[in-house]
């Protein structure tokens, strides 16, 4: 579990805090990702998503992620996936995600 300090620097960044909002909503990006990147725990990120979201919000998420439509734990997800990106994203470095721009 991160410590509060982690925590709050996570709400303090809008950056960081959109981009871990973002991967948390994510079907196919398990917490071990968000912990791998952010030094985030499961209970870290419900705590940052209670934070930041409007209530119903919150429990949409919430409901989604235990349905069993996300798959959100690495134990549950196939054994064959290996990884935490798509093999067709590019490279994260330093917490950015590069994109691309479609002219």
């Amino acid at each position: 579990m991160a410590t509060a300090e982690t925590i709050k620097s996570v709400l303090s960044n809008p950056v960081t805090l959109d981009r871990v909002i973002e991967m948390a909503w994510e079907d196919r990006t398990p917490f071990e990702a968000i912990e791998f990147q952010f030094g985030l725990a499961e209970a870290d990120v419900i705590e940052i998503m209670r934070r930041s979201l409007k209530r119903s919000s919150f429990n949409l998420w919430r409901k989604r992620v235990n349905s069993g439509v996300s798959i959100k734990h690495k134990k549950i997800r196939d054994a064959s996936i290996v990884r935490f990106k798509c093999s067709r994203q590019r490279q994260i470095s330093l917490n950015k995600i590069s994109k691309r721009y479609i002219y």
